[in-house]
């Protein structure tokens, strides 16, 4: 089968990381100038690097739906700068999976494939998707919904080694984001992670640099730009999230629950 994911940061990186290891083909879309932040674990970086690996695998640009496609016969996943979506046409997908993370639909229709799943807030199940993916934690993280909604959007990260919001640093200011620190850094509070037209943009707790933006990415003030983990695994920087992990799954059970419509 023949999956599109919209979007490639990492979550939807752990969705594809799921579903390419069942043998599914897995092509992605994302932003010209991706925004994700946990870029190491995300195969958006194909698009400003032309590749990308993630727990080994590779995810390679692809500037038509055609390269597109031969990639993933090839054992890669493809990942196409595309955020509205366009390629599905061309490619006519078994699947399709919403995976950018809005926290409402932009766009995704019940009948864009025959079968698509919903990631998050703004999907309902039997109206603009077939299913939807849970992304909340707690509970219900990861459970596939064929009917109502995932969990409203409440603005507040998830707890992490004791904190929420403070894990997240935000922009300090408009323009473009300058690094000054790298992912995998050790960091105190205090410490300047970046800056944005010389405004220092400051970590708030200390721990592991987990996610931060590329150099050169237009921000607007408060923007999500990085994101300390407090539990200082390094090593955690470069595999998938348990929540990405969690949420692959249900997308995973979803387009195998609609098989016979496949088939």
């Amino acid at each position: 089968m023949l999956i599109v994911i919209r979007g490639a940061g990492d979550l939807a990186t752990g969705i594809a990381l799921r579903l390419y290891r069942a043998h599914l083909r897995v092509v992605m879309t994302d932003l010209p100038v991706p925004t994700c932040i946990r870029r190491t674990v995300s195969f958006a970086e194909a698009i400003r690097l032309g590749s990308a690996q993630v727990e080994n695998i590779e995810g390679v640009l692809a500037d038509t739906p055609q390269q597109a496609e031969d990639l993933t016969r090839q054992g890669k996943i493809a990942v196409m700068a595309d955020p509205s979506g366009l390629c599905i046409t061309a490619l006519r997908p078994d699947a399709v999976v919403d995976a950018i993370l809005a926290k409402r639909n932009l766009g995704t229709r019940i009948t864009d494939a025959p079968v698509v799943i919903g990631v998050g807030p703004g999907f309902t199940a039997g109206e603009d998707c077939h299913a939807c993916v849970e992304t909340m934690r707690g509970h219900y993280l990861g459970r596939a919904l064929y009917e109502g909604s995932p969990e409203p959007n409440t603005n507040i990260p998830g707890l992490i080694g004791g904190y929420a919001g403070e894990r997240v640093l935000r922009a300090p200011a408009d323009g473009v984001f300058v690094p000054v620190r790298k992912i995998g850094d050790r960091v105190e509070a205090g410490d300047v992670a970046g800056t944005v037209n010389g405004v220092e943009m400051r970590c708030t707790i200390g721990g592991v640099l987990r996610g931060l933006l590329a150099e050169g990415v237009p921000v607007h003030k408060g923007m999500k730009s990085g994101d300390v983990d407090p539990r200082c695994k390094v090593e955690h920087c470069w595999c998938a999230s348990d929540k990405a992990i969690a949420i692959g799954g249900g997308v995973l059970e979803a387009i195998l629950h609609f098989t016979e419509v496949l088939k």
